[in-house]
């Protein structure tokens, strides 16, 4: 398959994935997309093993269907994005500001404080946390260089705190290294930035570089975000 035409088929597949995620709060199955987008069964599994090579989704370890299709878990998660008569999982704070920035208007997120038993709820409008969210702030534990080492541990470790100075106390009680707290409104401005394009038809995956751009769009400019120079998708 010429390398154009491939590029085009993997961006029509991945807008269909995530306008189905928006509108039904599921995947379709392989069966469906091939009939949706014209192809076969098989083109459509050639078509997520490719995704899945650039990080745009995440597979089963053991077939080739959809898992995690970021910002949305096709498993139940921790953080619940709840639309008017929809809903979504997430897999991260950062990925429901994400599925709120897809969706528009008004969402709540439900979540949990650093994951353990306070519950959290985040109200937004058009993907910009409500005056509520105050001084929330999220710690990124693992440096999104290495996210995709595993990328389940990174996601699942995108955590919000009520305050900063809480951070450290949890990080010990847990045994995880601490890494950089991050303002929520700064948090859902990278989603922004980084989702809003997600169910494009023309969707291309970021490259490092552009990546890169995007964090030091939003003011993440230390040294935990610096990606490398290595090549890719991100």
């Amino acid at each position: 398959m010429p390398e154009l035409q491939f590029d085009s088929h993997l961006s029509r597949l991945h807008s269909a994935i995530i306008r189905s995620m928006l509108d039904n709060g599921a995947c379709p199955s392989t069966q469906t997309l091939a009939q949706s987008l014209a192809l076969s069964s098989d083109e459509i599994v050639t078509l997520m093993s490719a995704l899945s090579e650039i990080h745009a989704l995440v597979l089963h370890p053991h077939r080739c269907a959809p898992w995690i299709v970021h910002p949305f878990s096709l498993t139940p998660t921790l953080n619940w994005v709840e639309g008017e008569g929809r809903g979504w999982w997430a897999p991260c704070i950062w990925c429901g500001f994400g599925v709120a920035a897809l969706a528009g208007g008004a969402v709540t997120i439900h979540t949990r404080v650093g994951a353990e038993s306070e519950p959290l709820l985040i109200e937004v409008v058009d993907g910009e946390p409500a005056a509520g969210a105050g001084d929330l702030v999220v710690h990124f534990a693992i440096p999104p260089a290495r996210a995709w080492d595993n990328v389940h541990e990174h996601c699942a470790l995108v955590l919000p705190f009520r305050s900063a100075d809480d951070i450290a106390p949890w990080c010990e009680r847990h045994n995880i290294p601490q890494g950089e707290a991050v303002p929520i409104k700064q948090v859902a401005s990278l989603a922004r930035k980084w989702y809003s394009a997600y169910a494009d038809p023309e969707w291309r995956k970021w490259t490092v570089p552009e990546a890169q751009q995007i964090f030091n769009d939003v003011g993440l400019t230390s040294s935990f975000w610096d990606l490398g120079t290595k090549s890719g998708r991100f």
